[in-house]
């Protein structure tokens, strides 16, 4: 059998989790680790959250016992909760959030109670944010906080004819139109958008509007050229279990308008701090306060902001704390 430092159970049913997965194998890596992943293969879709997480469940399960027939790890890590629900052999838990928080109701029917012995029984869990081991229930294993990396994608883009500067007023991202909250991001636009001024929404097929465009799914390097170029990053999401695209915006030296959502919401506390005006429950105000703003240091205080999201700082929390937690060194 081949021999491992770490296994990775990969859920990747969503391309964010595959970007995640891909970061934490990279950094496990180049903290020296010989590490693999293993990703769940999709299952049919079903109807409602309890039967797809129990699919998803299965795969994650099979992918694992698959390959722990072929390697010897010293450690496993399954991605999300849903992966490690149904587990074959204990591991770390990497999760945004738990089902105690975003599966209420018949939703986390089973997974709720499954999800306590999971948390009690796994050697390390390994939130991605603060929030996320806030919301994680009580009793649970030790925990190490692993954030999401994110970095600047490239210098900011020009206005049509040359000039310096940001041709597109607002940027607003709705893979999830619902959860992410666009119909009131797109009442809010309807209120204080003036002429010639554009909202792009990307991520999503849905109707357009006036002073509207819709770009649908874009590629990343397409979707971070768009943010380069934008001045306001608007969103209302009804629940934000972290928050990758508000903390790529500001990466990227976008204004982060938003609503103050529940969950873990990593960028949220970044936003509050870099101008609290941008973020209300009064959508319309926020918007057209970060539309109208001209502070020229919001985009170098961002990225101050987001200094312990970054790869390097990532990096050593990987080679510093996480992997001597998983192989038992700390």
């Amino acid at each position: 059998m081949t021999r491992l430092d770490v296994l990775v159970v990969s859920l990747g049913s969503t391309a964010g989790l595959r970007a995640a997965d891909a970061e934490l194998v990279a950094a496990l890596a180049r903290a020296g680790a010989r590490v693999e992943l293993v990703a769940a293969r999709a299952p049919r879709e079903l109807r409602t959250f309890a039967l797809t997480d129990l699919g998803w469940a299965r795969a994650a399960a099979q992918a694992a016992t698959a390959a722990l027939r072929v390697v010897e790890p010293r450690a496993v890590l399954y991605s999300t909760v849903t992966a490690a629900l149904l587990w074959p052999r204990p591991g770390a838990v990497r999760y945004d959030a738990p089902a105690a928080a975003n599966r209420p109701g018949r939703h986390g029917l089973w997974q709720r109670p499954l999800e306590r012995r999971r948390l009690l029984e796994a050697p390390l869990l390994v939130p991605v944010a603060q929030g996320t081991l806030a919301e994680t229930p009580r009793p649970h294993a030790g925990a190490v906080v692993v954030p999401i990396p994110v970095e600047p994608s490239g210098p900011g883009g020009p206005r049509p004819g040359g000039a310096g500067g940001r041709d597109v007023a607002a940027v607003t991202y709705a893979a999830n139109p619902a959860k992410k909250g666009l119909d009131r991001v797109l009442a809010a636009w309807a209120a204080v958008r003036r002429g010639g001024e554009e909202l792009v929404v990307a991520g999503a097929d849905v109707a357009g509007a006036p002073g509207v465009r819709v770009t649908g799914p874009l590629a990343p390097n397409a979707y971070r050229a768009l943010l380069r170029r934008a001045r306001v990053f608007v969103c209302a999401p009804r629940r934000e279990d972290y928050g990758i695209a508000q903390l790529e915006a500001l990466a990227d030296g976008c204004r982060l308008v938003t609503t103050p959502s529940p969950g873990p919401y990593a960028a949220l506390p970044l936003a509050r701090a870099l101008n609290r005006r941008f973020v209300s429950e009064d959508l319309d105000e926020a918007l057209r306060t970060g539309l109208d703003d001209t502070d020229p240091t919001y985009p170098r205080r961002a990225l101050i902001a987001i200094a312990p999201y970054r790869r390097g700082a990532v990096d050593r929390v990987v080679a510093e704390e996480l992997l001597p937690r998983l192989l038992g060194g700390g």
